[in-house]
């Protein structure tokens, strides 16, 4: 299932999106010049400029005078227009340039001249600090006659003078092969292995027959060996490759690397303090990740800005929230919450699956023979609220529950208890964009079936974990809980529509039942109440298998019930048979995890990687996880902490898909505000953010132009520009906290 999108950004704003170019295609015979006059020897002509700008042959370059106080790159920009683009064709795009005073930015694209003003390729270099030629290829994805090159100079708080020279646009060129640098290949995980845990590692290689390995710690001394396990041609990357299990050795250090076949593997530890300090980042992240409020500087060095969606200009603001046109007459606050991934949306569905198991996370910590409620207490995120005697990671939580509340359809309006699917911007925005500069008119979408239900099960979650904090609260929240019951079962099929994705994810699904088990397990085991006792035990979900090659989401809520109610003390009659079920499903997880060379719960039919592949290998190992935790079987906690190699390293890439963690880390996921790629004044993602991770999809055109025919594990490139591979998430970065708390309990 599509996790989000369904449309292409584009950008109501003049010389528009971010959305890079690409399928590609042939070559054309003939290498031909698609601009006029990009040397500039005796006229700028047919070069325009925006009204704001003054330029002139300087020396043989066109220079133009840039001012200060623009907001947008497009708001001072110099181009040419009616170019010919043919889809499939590759280009060449080369220019050299300069700024004075260095560090400005200029963004340079290639794209459409009209509405939607669509981007087939861009790049934003510092200018005199970068150096001052460039030269790129990438692939039409259009055959357009309405072409544009356009650099875009604005956003600059000081005036600036802007050279340019050599402009190119060169057809027929031979494309780009794209060859991901993989590193050496020994395959480890370059965080931490546990010292009492499993250590395994995947050497790719030729050989068929057994190889020896040795394991050096920092000082190069050999401290243990043995031989490898020839494992064949793994389906998920299409490599040879062996197995290297290195469980035996147990002492704690830093700076181990593992030798085999020649190649000396990324450094890793032994140790459980990475652990510790990755369950903090993970849920760290939600902070920066909040609307509706100054992000302080002070608790998040690097990461400070200004309120979003407030009602401030540019904003137009999150307090009174129309509905789309013929929706409905009312207008709603629906300030605060969680930006759901890289953009300026919020959605009810997605939120609701992303709070869930951070409550869980915590629920989790009360509850488990290893759980440490106190590691997520009061003072260990440095939130606004830290000192308030709340755990930290309740506060966190409750900022995107008000959210939700807020969603409710008001008393005496139609449908009043159900909850709109998601609000954002009319139109999709473009890269880079801070959330208080959005200029977008905002718009509630229809209430949905599944977000009443997902507004259900978390509020009545809530209930039972802030009452012994804050009583009010809790009894709101399950007020609100058994309101949007009542809504879901008087309208059980109100879906939202899969075209409604301009501006925002549509989040579309066909079927409530999951959702509707999902509430009645929270609701019952908050209040113990009959009728949603009923409602479990009759509900088909109930005894049907729901542990799934992909894993849960926010599509496929059954398993939040089944794992709360295998968990969480109550009187259901059948518990046992419950129970019985997860440690069912955590077998066909461990299974699957022994087939795979690479060691993870993961093996999706067809080798086909769904969107988000990251999140759901780990939410396969938290079914693991709760195995251990009902059975104390080692080999359910092992499995558990296995699955984590893969995501900090451990697989074909030979990357860890979790920011600042590891030698070689995604780090410039899609996103808006997390956008240093394209400029340098804003931060990459913070430590401790999930990217999504290989999609066999590959839905955006960025990777498009890269991955085409792309297998398994290597259908993703930490690029800000591919959105359906390397998007940051609410939901994804909820199964990292859990698995990263899960974990670092067993130390």
């Amino acid at each position: 299932m599509k996790r989000r999108r369904t449309a292409l950004l584009s950008l109501t704003a003049l010389l528009g999106a971010l959305l890079t170019a690409l399928p590609a295609g042939p070559a054309a015979a003939d290498e031909v010049e698609q601009l006029k006059n990009g040397t500039f020897d005796t006229t700028t002509e047919p070069w325009w400029t925006t009204s704001n700008v003054t330029a002139g042959l300087s020396a043989g370059q066109l220079c133009g005078d840039v001012p200060g106080g623009t907001t947008n790159r497009w708001d001072a920009a110099v181009g040419q227009n009616d170019l010919t683009l043919v889809k499939g064709e590759s280009y060449k795009f080369a220019f050299t340039a300069s700024g004075s005073p260095a560090g400005h930015v200029v963004r340079a694209v290639v794209g459409l001249q009209v509405a939607p003003y669509d981007t087939y390729f861009e790049v934003s270099p510092e200018l005199s600090v970068s150096g001052d030629s460039y030269a790129y290829t990438f692939t039409s994805p259009v055959d357009t006659t309405q072409g544009q090159v356009a650099f875009q100079a604005g956003g600059s708080a000081d005036a600036w003078r802007f050279c340019m020279d050599d402009v190119s646009l060169l057809g027929g060129v031979p494309p780009e092969v794209y060859e991901p640098d993989t590193g050496p290949r020994v395959r480890v995980n370059q965080v931490a292995y546990l010292p009492s845990g499993p250590k395994n590692a995947t050497l790719v290689t030729d050989a068929t027959a057994k190889l020896p390995w040795q394991l050096k710690n920092a000082g190069g001394t050999t401290v243990a060996h043995g031989w490898s396990v020839p494992r064949g041609v793994d389906v998920s990357s299409g490599q040879n490759v062996h197995s290297i299990d290195f469980g035996g050795y147990r002492r704690p250090g830093k700076g181990f690397t593992l030798v085999a076949d020649g190649e000396t593997s990324r450094p890793f530890d032994i140790g459980t303090s990475a652990y510790e300090q990755l369950r903090v980042d993970a849920v760290k992240y939600y902070y920066t990740q909040r609307s509706g409020t100054a992000i302080r500087d002070d608790l998040r060095p690097g990461y400070g800005r200004a309120a979003g969606h407030l009602n401030s200009a540019p904003n137009q603001g999150d307090y009174n929230v129309p509905c789309q046109p013929g929706v409905c007459d009312y207008t709603l606050d629906v300030t605060g919450g969680w930006y759901d991934a890289g953009d300026h949306g919020k959605y009810v569905v997605n939120g609701g699956i992303a709070t869930w198991e951070l409550l869980s996370t915590y629920e989790r910590s009360l509850l488990a023979r290893t759980g440490h409620p106190g590691r997520l207490g009061d003072g260990t995120l440095a939130l606004p609220e830290s000192g308030n005697k709340v755990p930290d990671v309740l506060d966190e939580a409750r900022w995107e529950l008000e959210f939700l509340l807020k969603m409710q359809v008001p008393d005496g309006q139609p449908l009043a208890g159900m909850a709109h699917h998601k609000i954002h911007d009319e139109q999709w925005t473009g890269l880079p964009l801070l959330p208080s500069e959005d200029p977008q008119k905002r718009e509630l979408h229809p209430p949905s079936t599944q977000a009443t239900l997902n507004l259900a099960a978390t509020a009545a979650q809530a209930a039972r974990l802030y009452r012994p904090y804050d009583r009010a609260f809790a009894a709101k929240a399950l007020a609100a809980a058994r309101k949007a019951w009542s809504a879901a079962l008087a309208h059980p099929a109100m879906y939202a529509s899969e075209s409604d994705g301009t501006g925002g994810g549509a989040y579309p699904d066909t079927n409530a039942t999951d959702e509707f088990y999902w509430a009645a397990a929270e609701l019952y085991l908050t209040t113990g109440e009959r009728e949603f006792k009923d409602h479990v035990l009759e509900s088909p979900v109930h005894t049907a298998d729901i542990f799934g090659s992909l894993g849960f989401d926010w599509g496929r809520t059954a398993a939040a019930g089944r794992l709360d109610l295998a968990t969480v003390p109550s009187r259901l009659p059948g518990r046992d048979k419950v129970r019985a079920s997860v440690v069912k499903g955590a077998d066909g997880y461990l299974t699957t995890l022994k087939s795979q060379a690479y060691g993870m719960p993961y093996a999706p039919t067809d080798n086909v990687y769904d969107w988000g592949s990251s999140h759901q290998i780990l939410n396969n190992a938290v079914v693991l996880g709760t195995a251990y935790d009902l059975t104390g079987a080692s080999k359910y906690r092992d499995g558990a902490v296995q699955s984590m190699d893969y995501i900090l390293g451990r697989n074909a890439l030979n990357m860890s898909y979790v920011t600042g963690y590891g030698e070689a880390n995604s780090h410039n996921q899609h996103s808006r505000w997390y956008a240093h790629e394209l400029d340098p004044n804003l931060p990459n993602p913070p430590r401790g953010t999930l990217a999504g991770g290989p999609n066999s999809s590959i839905q955006d055109p960025y990777a498009q132009s890269k991955l085409q025919g792309c297998v398994g594990q290597f259908c993703y490139i930490d690029d800000i520009q591919s959105w359906s591979t390397n998007e940051t998430a609410i939901n994804w970065n909820a199964a990292l906290a859990r698995m990263a708390s899960f974990i670092a309990d067993q130390g």
